[in-house]
């Protein structure tokens, strides 16, 4: 009986230890982000999933600039996209709006929702167009019609916004693509923890932290920054 308990022990101890050092490394990604030296300017990519931000708060604890999900692909508008553009001008944060992009809907219809959703700001920054894969659109077009419809959909986007968009490329997407080798646009990259280079040109922007969690908004954010 005295072997027994004693194994059971064993494991209880194990079993915690285990769970302390989950909750230490979760804590430890969660609240992870580079160094201001290497990255002076840092800030996040927000939806509907946060829920209604606390702007003021943010601006005060670290982001510098936002980019608002307008258009969420096959999901359409966000629908938090104007209360986040109104409360993130009255806290003064830099902002950009993000558009979605999705291979299952024409670029024209894109390119009208997002004229439509955000309004031109000569002091926004530049759109920024997201390039993935998503369960809910299954076709693959070929890079021929890739590159002409986007084509298609920035020039719509960019008359309207009056800046060149920033490309937003996921890995799968650029091995798939290779965006980055044939639209001459600066590239916002992703890699939770670890610089990327996956791209034929270097990025301007880098998603450093897709789980970043920070007081005044609900939920994990993307956490991106520039490079100097």
């Amino acid at each position: 009986m005295f072997g027994r308990n004693r194994k059971l022990i064993r494991w209880g101890a194990l079993l915690l230890g285990l769970a302390i050092a989950s909750f230490v490394v979760w804590s430890y990604v969660t609240a992870w982000a580079p160094s201001r030296d290497a990255y002076p300017v840092q800030g996040i990519v927000v939806n509907a999933s946060n829920g209604q931000p606390e702007w003021a708060e943010l601006g005060a604890t670290g982001v510098d600039f936002a980019y608002l999900t307008a258009v969420e692909g096959a999901g359409g508008r966000d629908p938090q996209f104007q209360d986040n553009l109104a409360a993130v001008q009255e806290a003064g944060i830099r902002f950009g709006a993000l558009h979605h992009f999705d291979l299952c809907r024409s670029a024209s219809e894109q390119a009208t929702m997002f004229i439509t959703s955000v309004p031109r700001n000569d002091s926004a920054l530049p759109p920024a167009v997201q390039l993935d894969f998503s369960e809910g659109c299954k076709i693959r077009p070929n890079r021929a019609l890739i590159l002409s419809e986007l084509a298609t959909f920035l020039n719509q986007i960019e008359a309207h916004s009056g800046t060149p968009a920033i490309l937003l490329l996921t890995p799968a997407f650029e091995k798939e693509y290779q965006m980055s080798k044939s639209i001459d646009r600066n590239i916002w990259l992703e890699g939770n923890g670890m610089s990327p280079d996956y791209s034929a040109r270097p990025w301007v922007m880098w998603t450093a932290n897709a789980h970043r969690r920070i007081t005044g908004i609900d939920g994990a954010v993307r956490w991106v920054v520039v490079r100097k």
